[in-house]
């Protein structure tokens, strides 16, 4: 089957680094496939969903390729692939109603008028569970709480019903219970409309009840990947081994 995503030998070194964030990594995802990223802080996983949706600063030195297979063209930012970042706060505007931030994407992706596109703007903060969409579409951001912030931001990433969500660390900033609200919302977006989904994070414990596939990160390289339920039972790795200990109480 043709994947949807294909990197081959993608590299990335950040101006001034000693070591590369990135290296050698070859890695598939098809089409409707969970795929977590998982790895400690500084394994490279938020520099390679940058890389893959051409988020990464011009001064990176990026090696290898991203290819995509399945579709007829090269994936586009707003419309083939939806970006959730992980502080909802630093990607909205301070001075926009958070409404009219929903409606500028659907404007700029596709294709619609203004009235069209608040219009959609309402009907994507209800369909992200937002109490009083109407009314709420008129907020600032400093007036919402951090998951209100951040439903926000999904539906923003929504927009064009993308063929590829990506979540990077996207619920890392919300306490427990809001956490897994928004896992729960993300799951059931990325089925009602078909789409992959690559979900990073450093907590293994989020992405066996999420992913289909967990591929493990360590200083940038790609150690293991395997289906989650064969992770979990038989990881093959220590890194992995210790990552299942520390988050899902296994003994390493």
């Amino acid at each position: 089957m043709t994947p949807l995503l294909e990197l081959r030998g993608l590299g990335v070194r950040y101006k001034g680094a000693v070591a590369p964030a990135l290296e050698g990594v070859d890695l598939d995802l098809a089409a409707g496939e969970r795929l977590a990223i998982i790895g400690e802080s500084g394994s490279g996983k938020s520099t390679l969903a940058r890389a893959v949706a051409e988020l990464l600063p011009q001064t990176v030195i990026q090696q290898g390729t991203v290819a995509w297979p399945g579709l007829d063209q090269k994936a586009r930012n707003g419309r083939d692939i939806g970006f959730v970042f992980q502080d909802p706060a630093s990607s909205l505007d301070p001075v926009m109603p958070v409404g009219d931030q929903v409606a500028e994407v659907a404007h700029a992706n596709l294709d619609m008028d203004w009235r069209a596109a608040r219009r959609l703007a309402v009907e994507l903060l209800d369909r992200v569970r937002l109490p009083e969409p109407a009314l709420l579409a008129q907020a600032y951001p400093h007036q919402l709480s951090g998951g209100q912030k951040q439903r926000v931001a999904i539906a923003a990433a929504i927009v064009a019903r993308p063929r590829l969500l990506i979540a990077d660390e996207a619920t890392s900033a919300l306490d427990t219970i809001v956490q897994a609200e928004i896992m729960a919302l993300i799951s059931a977006l990325v089925a009602e409309d078909g789409m992959a989904l690559l979900f990073v994070s450093h907590d293994i414990a989020l992405a066996a009840n999420l992913a289909d596939r967990v591929a493990v990160f360590r200083h940038g390289r790609l150690v293991e990947q395997a289906a989650t339920a064969e992770l979990v039972s038989q990881p093959r790795t220590d890194y992995s081994r210790a990552l299942l200990a520390a988050h899902l109480g296994l003994h390493a």
